[in-house]
């Protein structure tokens, strides 16, 4: 019988670990740091398979785990720890709009984690306020009111860049 749900979970989790990463990647902003969240968000999801099976949809909660292991990580302080005083220089891309990109993923990673990920889920995930606060176990009026604190302090931190947030709009 375990061996069933075991290998339930196996390919789940095979086919959806591109997205969750992806996720990960967005919320943190930093590859190896995404891999951590996903694992302990896959390992949780391994301990709660039961209740994961029967949700009625598992993709949701799946990410609601991740979610939320991103946002208690946040909370840690050796989460605040840096190896190097500033991130290693990235190789130059002919694209043009990187420059951007870094800017507001920088920005992003200034948010306090609720309003990251509030960010994150509403506009790079396009899903609906009741999604997000769903997921992160709040009302709506607390997505909307993260939402615009979020974007607040992202046009401010931004400046002359925030035409950078068009993806907002």
């Amino acid at each position: 019988m375990k061996d069933a749900w075991e290998q339930e979970y196996v390919e789940y989790v095979t086919a959806r670990l591109p997205a969750l990463r992806r996720l990960a990647c967005l919320l943190c902003g930093d590859e190896h740091r995404a891999d951590d969240i996903v694992q302990d968000a896959i390992t949780k999801l391994y301990v709660h398979w039961d209740k994961a099976r029967a949700a009625t949809n598992l993709d949701a909660y799946a990410r609601t785990i991740l979610v939320r292991t991103f946002v208690d990580e946040k909370r840690l302080a050796w989460s605040r720890v840096r190896l190097f005083a500033s991130a290693p220089d990235r190789p130059n891309t002919a694209d043009m709009g990187v420059d951007d990109r870094t800017a507001v993923r920088a920005a992003l990673s200034g948010l306090p984690a609720r309003q990251q990920a509030v960010l994150v889920l509403r506009f790079l995930y396009d899903l609906r306020v009741a999604e997000v606060s769903e997921i992160l176990g709040c009302s709506e009026g607390t997505v909307k009111s993260q939402t615009h604190h979020g974007l607040a302090t992202l046009r401010q931190v931004l400046g002359d860049r925030s035409n950078a947030l068009a993806w907002t709009e």
